[in-house]
């Protein structure tokens, strides 16, 4: 026991001591842009615009952007990835101040987000009998999951890895009622933050019921409490998590529909337990849980039938000018070749080591791993994001990869570490991409003149929206967020209106300010001839839009 506790130490001294190692020398090379809590993601810089909201004074249950959109946004996002950050921010401000407070919470949150992380894996592979130091080196360099955990990346894609990897160390080993509650409360606080992750949620729910069907009696308990935990998790949830916009139509976030849904869902498993004593035989537990699950998913979509389509409510024309071009929510094979490379290489990689191991020892952890690498390649064909999971689960397999290789000579092991070493994959998919055509858009000037106006209602190029919203006290028309289809198409609307119509559609929607941006609009392709665009891209702006200084890319709209 004692040996055992140590090793442990050991792996979680080394998971955090290299997570610590990365986020320093990434913070060092980024930190130009960090210091001015300038953040990686425009999901990033929203996250901390939502905190800041909620500090300042908005309601814990009230996740709206109010100077977002035509009238206001209700957000689909979670208050929990606010708590930690926000705490961090609340009890240095008085002390250091807002800056120094907000910068501290956007380099340590992502880093101990990271540490967890690398301390699951590192479970898991004990689990798995194969090296954890070898593969939390392994995870910590697995692009593009380590990516989510850079220096100013507080959005909620760290947290649902967390809590995913959770649920997988839950799901893979033996164990009674603790690792079922493990694996419930996992789940529910990973649909509390965002639907991306429902499909892994589901397929863990649906080996712990396997587990049971094949073993009866010794996954009883370990179902009871997942099942448990799903029925009261949710209950508490709804209280704790019941946002302004709850009664939304859409299943986009944990909302009324959602949680009817999940709550509906979590019958099953919690039945399924309670009836075991009762169902003393495989056939009899196999029958049983195919109809109680059938009944279940039938009921949860009656109830909430906009759940088969979380995300299909986003306007066709945003989706082919907006969305199609968000790398990491582009399809597998209709992203650029070296995406499509650094995105998938290691999870395949993965998936084939996790494959060959499995035959190997037979051992079901292994098969479960598989399952899941195996859906998130699934997932990946239809949104890239979805193979995060799949990196970072690829290390336990490759951990053993590099153990067998070891055995067998320099080459092989350099071999075997070549094929583990994520960053490596990126770096390949870059020998095939074309030349990268050079930035024209100088957002940060933009940023800096918008800035410098009294408060007004600026139309923006979507890329911008959510920093002009943390870094300005205007009310921004577009932003990239699926919800504000009304404000982006009024900016795509008004950009391409011929000069005159324009400036009675800048009056209508009381724009103040127009912000241009070198390569902005460029997906809408040529402008029309005699468009406003078209007049911008001349350098011939319309006499009723004024630079806000000389040589300035922002006008101020003549009323």
């Amino acid at each position: 026991m004692g040996a055992g506790r140590s090793t442990v130490w050991r792996d979680e001294a080394m998971a955090a001591a290299l997570a610590l190692l990365l986020a320093a020398v990434w913070a060092w090379r980024d930190w130009a842009a960090l210091s001015a809590l300038r953040l990686p993601d425009t999901d990033d810089v929203m996250r901390l615009q939502q905190i800041r909201d909620w500090l300042g004074g908005q309601g814990f249950g009230d996740l709206a952007q109010h100077r977002l959109g035509a009238a206001g946004l209700e957000m689909h996002w979670s208050r929990l990835p606010d708590l930690v950050p926000g705490a961090i921010i609340a009890v240095l401000t008085p002390v250091a101040g807002v800056h120094a407070a907000e910068l501290v919470a956007v380099v340590l949150w992502p880093l101990l987000l990271f540490a967890v992380a690398l301390m699951l894996v590192a479970a898991i592979a004990r689990r798995l009998a194969v090296s954890p130091p070898v593969a939390v080196i392994v995870a910590a360099l697995a692009y593009p999951a380590s990516a989510l955990f850079l220096p100013g990346r507080i959005d909620h894609h760290g947290v649902q890895l967390v809590l995913l990897l959770v649920l997988v160390r839950a799901v893979i080993g033996s164990g009674g009622w603790r690792s079922g509650v493990a694996a419930g409360a996992a789940s529910i606080a990973s649909l509390v933050v965002g639907m991306e992750t429902a499909p892994f949620l589901a397929l863990g729910g649906g080996v712990l019921v396997l587990r049971w069907i094949a073993d009866g009696a010794g996954e009883r308990l370990r179902l009871l409490g997942y099942g448990a935990s799903l029925v009261v998790g949710l209950a508490l949830a709804a209280l704790l998590f019941r946002t302004s916009g709850w009664g939304v139509a859409t299943c986009d976030a944990f909302a009324a529909p959602l949680w009817r849904a999940a709550q509906v869902a979590a019958v099953a498993p919690l039945a399924l337990a309670l009836a075991g004593p009762r169902l003393d035989r495989l056939r009899g537990r196999l029958i049983a849980a195919a109809l109680l699950a059938g009944a279940a998913g039938v009921a949860a979509l009656a109830l909430s039938p906009a759940c088969l389509s979380p995300y299909g409510g986003v306007d066709p024309l945003l989706e082919r000018l907006w969305l199609a071009r968000v790398a990491e929510a582009q399809p597998l094979f209709a992203a650029p070749l070296d995406h499509a490379i650094g995105y998938v290489g290691l999870a395949l990689a993965g998936l084939v080591a996790t494959a060959w191991q499995w035959r190997r020892t037979r051992e079901p952890g292994w098969a479960v791993l598989g399952a899941v690498q195996l859906a998130a390649l699934a997932l990946a064909l239809v949104q890239l994001r979805g193979i995060y999971a799949g990196t970072l689960l690829a290390a336990p397999g490759l951990a053993a990869l590099i153990a067998y290789a070891r055995e067998r000579g320099a080459l092989t092991l350099a071999a075997a570490w070549i094929a583990s070493a994520g960053f490596l994959y990126p770096a390949l998919g870059s020998l095939v991409a074309p030349p990268a055509p050079a930035a024209t858009c100088d957002g940060a000037g933009v940023l800096a003149q918008l800035a410098a106006q009294p408060a007004g209602t600026v139309a923006a190029p979507i890329d911008l929206g959510a920093y002009a919203l943390a870094e300005t006290r205007h009310n921004i028309l577009a932003a990239p967020y699926h919800r504000n289809a009304q404000g982006n198409l009024a900016v795509y609307r008004l950009i391409d209106l011929p000069v005159g119509a324009a400036r009675a559609e800048a009056n209508r929607l009381r724009v103040d300010l127009i912000a241009d941006c070198g390569g902005a609009w460029d997906e809408l392709g040529a402008p029309p001839a005699g468009s406003l665009r078209a007049a911008l891209r001349a350098g011939t702006p319309p006499d009723w839009l004024t630079p806000v200084a000389r040589g300035a890319s922002v006008y101020r709209v003549a009323p």
